[in-house]
C-alpha cells in the first residue's frame, strides 16, 4: 500500500511535471495533481484548510487583470502575497481548468501572453505561478521531498522505456521475424506501451521479462534492449 508521504511525493512530482513540461501535456497533469490530492489525506487537508474562507470570485477580480493596463490589449496574471493565498488560489483554478469551465490555452494568451505562443505562454504560467505553488507544498512537507525525487525519476525512467519501445519496433520489423515471431512481439509491446502509460511498473517489469527472453530466443539483443532493461532495473 502507497504510504502518505508516497502519495504527497506523487503530487509534487506531478507538479516538477507541470514545471519542467510542455503545454501539451499540461491539462491532463492538472488532472493528475487534483487526483494525487484527493488520495492523499494531508494534502486534503491543507487545501481544505487554506481554501476555507478563500474568496476565489474576488481573487479572480483582484489577480487576474485583464487589460493589464489601460490602453494594453493583453492580460496579466498576478499572486497573492500571502503563501496560503497562493495555494488556494492556484489550487481552485486547477479545478476550474480541470472542469473545462476555463480552457488553459484561452487563459494563457488572455494572462501570460508572449508572441501568440502557448508554448512561450505556458512557460511563463509554469515559472510564475507552479513554480511557486509547488515551492510552498514542498515547504510544508519537507519530508516528501525524497518521494518526490523518487517519483519523478521513476517517470522518467517510464518515459524513456516508451521512447525505446517505439524504437524496437521499427527494429524488430526491419529483423526478419517469422510471422508467430511478429504475432509475439506485437502482443509484448502493446502491453509494454500501455504499462508505460498507466505507470503500472509491476506489470511492465513482468512483460519486460518476456521481452527479454523473446530476444534471447530470436538473436535480437542489442545495445537499444540493453537500455531498456537498465532502466527496467531501476523501477
Amino acid at each position: 500500500m502507497e504510504s502518505e508521504q508516497a502519495r504527497i511525493g506523487r503530487f509534487l512530482a506531478v507538479c516538477t511535471e507541470l514545471v519542467e513540461g510542455k503545454f501539451a501535456t499540461a491539462e491532463r497533469k492538472i488532472s493528475e495533481a487534483l487526483r494525487a490530492i484527493a488520495e492523499s489525506k494531508q494534502l486534503t487537508e491543507l487545501f481544505t484548510a487554506v481554501t476555507q474562507e478563500f474568496d476565489y470570485t474576488w481573487a479572480k477580480e483582484t489577480y487576474l487583470r485583464y487589460p493589464a493596463r489601460e490602453g494594453s490589449s493583453r492580460g496579466e496574471m498576478l499572486l497573492p502575497a500571502g503563501r496560503s493565498e497562493i495555494l488556494a488560489f492556484v489550487f481552485c483554478l486547477f479545478v476550474e481548468l480541470d472542469a473545462g469551465s476555463v480552457r488553459l490555452g484561452d487563459f494563457l494568451l488572455k494572462y501570460c501572453y508572449v508572441d501568440g505562443s502557448y508554448t512561450a505562454s505556458y512557460s511563463v504560467f509554469a515559472e510564475r505561478v507552479i513554480r511557486p505553488f509547488r515551492d510552498i507544498v514542498y515547504d510544508c512537507f519537507p519530508a516528501a521531498k525524497r518521494e518526490a525525487k523518487k517519483t519523478g525519476e521513476k517517470g522518467a525512467a517510464l518515459h524513456r522505456i516508451g521512447e525505446l519501445i517505439e524504437g524496437e519496433k521499427a527494429r524488430m520489423e526491419a529483423f526478419g521475424l517469422r510471422e508467430e515471431e511478429s504475432n509475439a512481439f506485437r502482443i509484448l509491446s502493446s502491453g509494454i506501451r500501455s504499462a508505460v502509460q498507466k505507470g503500472e511498473t509491476q506489470l511492465l517489469v513482468a512483460l519486460l521479462e518476456g521481452y527479454r527472453y523473446f530476444l534471447r530466443y530470436t538473436g535480437g539483443e542489442s545495445n537499444e534492449s540493453a537500455a531498456i532493461f537498465e532502466l527496467a532495473s531501476k523501477l
